[in-house]
């Protein structure tokens, strides 16, 4: 357990988050951050009056500025405007990125030391525009994006075998987009490759579901986008980080040479420890998911360069 952990942004996915946080009881006080008058302070005493029925002694509190965030250790940023249907993670970019920016500066401001989790809209690029705002080195400022393509990757996969997902082993890398890499070669269903239990037709058509996952559910909720599976990811890189558990989870970071790139945020394996990043893994890749990556990696540094 950590003393503070703020959550910037009290929309679905913040406030989501803020609930699970609790209920782990990760830290000894959530702060809970939203420019909108009354909703962080609101659905932070909701959330506080269901811990004696849950049982966690995580006192949550909601506030429209940063003062009650000041010496957070953790701040898991979720800020920005959500997609609608039709609207690709690109189209957010500019106002999320003036957005995110703000909130980066004032972290900096308020909690010189802590370790950013990057949840908002276009992933990649909000890292970067939250690693140049506050400053941070790369070690603490680390996207959730991966955890999440993973888990739709894995989730889809164990309804398509009829079994547990506790026994999918897999890893989605890349941008957090349409170009997003599954490792098929990484896959395996207890250790029992994919490629023997599954055709690789199924398997494409899985891989095709996994990269517009998120797309699939703003079409159904119409207003709005995924929020249960994303604050799930990121607390589990939080937890990870908490508890100095050295998971091996797949997020994007800023490479300084790790698969022959620089200069960008990708989705790659990371040991997440109580120091943020700790080590980013180079695993060897097919051929053809090389290729996949520098593809991805492209699609990154494309709108990246619109913000440099």
């Amino acid at each position: 357990m950590v003393n503070k952990i703020t959550v910037v942004g009290a929309g679905n996915v913040g406030a989501t988050a803020a609930q699970r946080l609790a209920e782990k009881e990760l830290a000894k006080q959530v702060v809970l951050v939203d420019i909108a008058d009354g909703i962080p302070q609101g659905k932070g005493l909701d959330q506080w009056q269901s811990a004696p029925i849950e049982l966690y002694d995580t006192r949550i509190i909601g506030t429209n500025g940063y003062d009650e965030t000041v010496d957070s250790d953790i701040v898991v940023i979720t800020a920005g405007i959500a997609r609608k249907p039709g609207m690709s993670r690109d189209d957010l970019m500019n106002t999320n990125a003036g957005i995110v920016k703000s909130v980066a500066e004032q972290v900096a401001r308020t909690s010189p030391n802590a370790i950013l989790i990057i949840v908002s809209n276009p992933l990649d690029v909000m890292c970067y525009v939250a690693m140049k705002a506050s400053g941070f080195p790369r070690e603490r400022v680390i996207g959730m994006a991966g955890v999440l393509d993973t888990a739709r990757f894995r989730a889809f996969l164990a309804e398509a075998l009829d079994v547990s997902v506790r026994d999918i082993q897999a890893m989605v890398l890349g941008g957090h987009g349409d170009t997003m890499v599954p490792l098929i070669s990484y896959t395996s269903v207890s250790g029992i490759p994919i490629t023997q239990l599954m055709a690789r037709d199924v398997l494409d058509k899985i891989v095709e579901r996994t990269r517009s996952g998120g797309a699939e559910i703003v079409g159904y909720l119409k207003t709005g986008s995924a929020y249960y599976a994303p604050s799930a990811g990121a607390i589990q890189m939080v937890e990870a980080i908490v508890q100095d558990q050295k998971r091996i989870l797949p997020c994007a970071a800023w490479l300084q040479g790790e698969y022959g790139m620089t200069g960008l945020f990708l989705g790659v394996p990371c040991k997440l420890g109580r120091k943020g990043l700790e080590q980013v893994l180079e695993v060897e890749l097919t051929p053809a998911e090389r290729v996949a990556l520098g593809k991805s990696a492209e699609a990154v540094r494309e709108p990246m360069a619109k913000l440099a």
